[in-house]
C-alpha cells in the first residue's frame, strides 16, 4: 500500500501496527511422512504472493483448524528469510497423530420394557464410532458405528472427502439402518393392543433405512457451511391406539410416527465455526454451529416440518492451566418431525442415557429436582440449555495418553411439546407448570492416540428415583 514504509532491510511495516509485514515466497511444509502436502495446505489459507502480517490472527486460527482435523499431534508455524529482501517463506511443522480413530465408544445401564410394555428395572448398552479420518494420507474419511442394546441395533457407514476432485469442496455421504423401539407413557397406561397386555408403557417399534448426500465449503479460515440431502423409510408398527394420565387428565399419546410404511426428505445446512485450540481438551476458543432442516411435503416427505438448532461453547484458560466452558444450546421445530428428530428429554438431562445413533435406550422419565411439569415430558417441539464446566488437569504426557482432566459440569434446560406450552398439565401450578430442571456430571476426560474418553457418574445417579407428580 501507498501509506506503507519499508525499512532497510526491505521488510514492510504498517504505520500504527507493532508487527511486521512480509511477501510471501511460498509455504513449506515440514513433518508429515504419511500425510500428503496438498492436504496439509489445503487448510492453510496463505499463498505465494500474498503479504503477510506477523501479527494476524488468522496464523494461530490456522493452527488451530489444522489441529482440529485430528491428524496431527502439534503443529508449529514459523517464518524463514526467502530469497530476496522483504520476502519469507512461511513453515508449516506437523507432528503426525495416529488417524484409526475411535470416535465414540458407549456402555451404560438403562431401564426398559418388555415387547409386552412391562417394565424392566436395568438393562445394558453398548455402541462403538469407529474411523479412518486420513486414509493413506489422503484426508478422506472411511468410517463405521454400531450400537447395540436388547432388541435394538442401529448401523452406519460413512465416506468424507475433503478435496473432491481435487478441488476445494467436501464431498459426503452416509448409509444407516436402525431397528429401534421406544417407550411411552407417564401413569396409568392404556394400550389397544393385544401384543401389549402389561400395559405399564405403550411400546412403538419402527425400522429406519436410507441414507444422505451432501457437499461443504470452507467460507474462512474457521468457518464452513455444509449442505444434505437426506432420504429415508421408515415401517413403523405402533399399538391402534393408547392412552396415559397427563398431570390430571387422561389424554391419548401421539408416537410421532405414521402408522406403517412413511417416507422422509430432508433438506439439511449446517454452519461452522470452530477456533478451538483442541478438539478434546480444548483450553481456549469458541465452537458455534447453527443446523436448518427443512423438510417439505413438495420433497415427497411424509413428515413436512423445519427444525434449527444452534450451539455456542466457548472455553477460558485460568491460572495452573484449570479451564471453565460456558455452553448454549437450543432448538425448535414447527410442523410435524418424526419421533427422532424431536428433541428427547435425556439429550439434555446429564443423568438419563442420551439417544445413540438415534435408538433410546431408556423408559424413565427425568429426575424432577424442582417438582415440576418436566417430569410430564419426553419429547418436545422446542429445547434449550445453558451450563458450565470446570476441568483441572491431572496428567500430560506424549504417547498413547496425552491427557487427563478432572471435570465437572452443572446446568438448566427445559424442553417443551407445543401442548406443554399452549395447555400445561393440570396439577401445576405458578412457576411448576414451566418444564425446567437441574443436571450436573462430574468424571474424567482423557485424549488419547485412539481418540478422546469421558466418563461420569452422573446415568448412574440418575437412578436415584426424583420424580415427583400430582396426584
Amino acid at each position: 500500500p501507498a501509506d506503507d514504509d519499508t525499512d532497510a532491510e526491505g521488510v514492510v511495516r504498517a504505520p500504527g501496527k507493532v508487527g511486521l509485514r512480509y511477501v510471501l515466497e511460498g509455504v513449506e511444509v515440514a513433518g508429515n511422512p504419511t500425510t500428503l502436502t496438498r492436504v496439509v495446505l489445503r487448510y492453510v489459507p496463505f499463498h505465494a504472493g500474498d503479504t503477510l502480517d506477523v501479527d494476524d490472527p488468522a496464523l494461530e486460527l490456522t493452527r488451530f483448524r489444522l489441529l482440529g482435523t485430528g491428524f496431527f499431534r502439534a503443529v508449529e508455524l514459523s517464518l524463514k528469510k526467502g530469497s530476496r529482501r522483504g520476502t519469507a517463506i512461511l513453515v508449516v511443522h506437523v507432528r503426525e497423530r495416529n488417524t484409526i480413530v475411535v470416535n465414540d465408544l458407549w456402555l451404560g445401564l438403562s431401564s426398559d420394557a418388555e415387547p409386552n410394555g412391562a417394565a424392566r428395572p436395568l438393562t445394558a448398552f453398548g455402541g462403538l464410532d469407529i474411523s479412518e479420518n486420513n486414509l493413506a494420507g489422503t484426508g478422506i474419511t472411511v468410517g463405521g458405528a454400531v450400537a447395540l442394546a436388547d432388541r435394538q441395533l442401529a448401523l452406519r457407514a460413512r465416506f468424507a472427502d475433503p478435496q473432491f476432485l481435487g478441488t476445494s469442496w467436501t464431498v459426503e455421504t452416509q448409509l444407516l439402518y436402525n431397528h429401534a423401539r421406544d417407550f411411552f407413557g407417564n401413569r396409568d397406561v392404556l394400550v389397544d393392543d393385544p401384543q401389549q397386555p402389561a400395559q405399564d408403557f405403550a411400546v412403538a417399534l419402527y425400522e429406519r433405512f436410507g441414507g444422505l448426500v451432501g457437499v461443504g465449503h470452507d467460507i474462512g479460515t474457521s468457518t464452513r457451511l455444509f449442505v444434505d440431502y437426506r432420504l429415508e423409510r421408515i415401517d413403523a408398527s405402533l399399538p391402534l391406539a393408547a392412552s396415559h394420565k397427563r398431570g390430571l387428565d387422561i389424554e391419548p399419546i401421539d408416537f410421532h410416527l405414521a402408522r406403517n410404511g412413511s417416507t422422509l426428505s430432508d433438506l439439511r445446512a449446517t454452519l461452522v465455526h470452530d477456533t478451538r485450540d483442541d478438539p478434546f481438551l480444548t483450553t481456549r476458543g469458541t465452537y458455534f454451529t447453527l443446523v436448518s432442516d427443512l423438510a417439505p411435503a413438495i420433497l415427497g416427505s411424509d413428515y413436512p416440518f423445519f427444525k434449527l438448532q444452534t450451539r455456542l461453547a466457548s472455553w477460558f484458560e485460568l491460572p495452573k492451566q484449570h479451564v471453565i466452558k460456558l455452553e448454549l444450546t437450543g432448538g425448535a421445530i414447527v410442523g410435524r418431525a418424526p419421533l427422532f428428530e424431536r428433541f428427547y428429554v435425556g439429550d439434555f438431562t446429564d443423568l438419563l442415557p442420551d439417544r445413540v445413533l438415534d435408538l433410546n435406550f431408556d423408559r424413565r422419565p427425568p429426575p424432577n429436582f424442582f417438582s415440576n411439569a418436566i417430569g410430564e415430558v419426553r419429547y418436545g417441539d422446542y429445547a434449550a440449555k445453558v451450563s458450565a464446566e470446570y476441568r483441572i488437569p491431572l496428567y500430560r504426557g506424549q504417547r498413547a495418553i496425552y491427557g487427563v482432566d478432572l471435570f465437572g459440569s452443572v446446568g438448566l434446560y427445559g424442553v417443551a411439546g407445543l401442548l406443554d406450552l399452549t395447555h400445561p398439565a393440570r396439577g401445576y401450578d405458578g412457576l411448576r407448570k414451566v418444564p425446567i430442571d437441574f443436571t450436573f456430571n462430574l468424571g474424567i476426560r482423557a485424549s488419547t492416540a485412539l481418540g478422546g474418553v469421558t466418563v461420569g457418574i452422573s446415568t448412574l445417579v440418575g437412578f436415584i428415583p426424583f420424580r415427583e407428580s400430582p396426584q
